[in-house]
């Protein structure tokens, strides 16, 4: 690949895994972007995008947030020396930031959700969310809303 292609893969981050169920069960107040501590074998098994984070969530616990139930796949290439699949992970942020994500989940109601997970200039990164969970009548509306935006988008296809 030429390294004007490198450049501009890595400029706009490729993509490794999404929480695509995170925007449908949560209204996401903010994200933020962090770094993530991983094994060795964890690091290729990402690479391959053996990863799925639709249960995931994380917490803060003694100054630092961990991502909990993001599973892994083990590495194919691997030996007896693989990683587990699904183990605490802790996120890499500066101090101030975790204390201040930290006061903002104590509100009734937060939640720490990772939304995606993707390689901006060979590391790999995690968008994490402080969310508020939708209601089920909530949840219908935004449907509804999708569904109306797509009828009107068909609608002017048409035209």
């Amino acid at each position: 690949m030429p390294k004007k292609e490198r450049e501009k893969e890595n400029e706009s981050g490729s993509l490794i895994a999404q929480n695509r169920k995170a925007r449908h069960d949560y209204q996401i107040l903010e994200t933020i972007e962090c770094g993530i501590a991983l094994r060795g074998t964890e690091v290729k098994s990402c690479r391959m995008r053996s990863v799925a984070m639709q249960d995931s969530f994380a917490k803060v616990e003694r100054n630092q947030i961990f991502v909990y139930n993001m599973n892994i796949s083990p590495y194919s290439h691997g030996n007896i020396f693989n990683h587990t699949p699904i183990r605490p992970r802790a996120l890499l942020l500066h101090k101030k930031e975790i204390l201040r994500i930290a006061q903002r989940v104590q509100e009734k109601g937060l939640a720490l959700i990772p939304l995606k997970m993707y390689l901006t200039r060979g590391k790999i990164k995690v968008e994490l969310g402080i969310a508020r969970g939708k209601a089920y009548e909530d949840k219908r509306e935004t449907l509804r809303k999708r569904q109306e935006d797509l009828e009107l988008r068909r609608e002017y296809k048409v035209r």
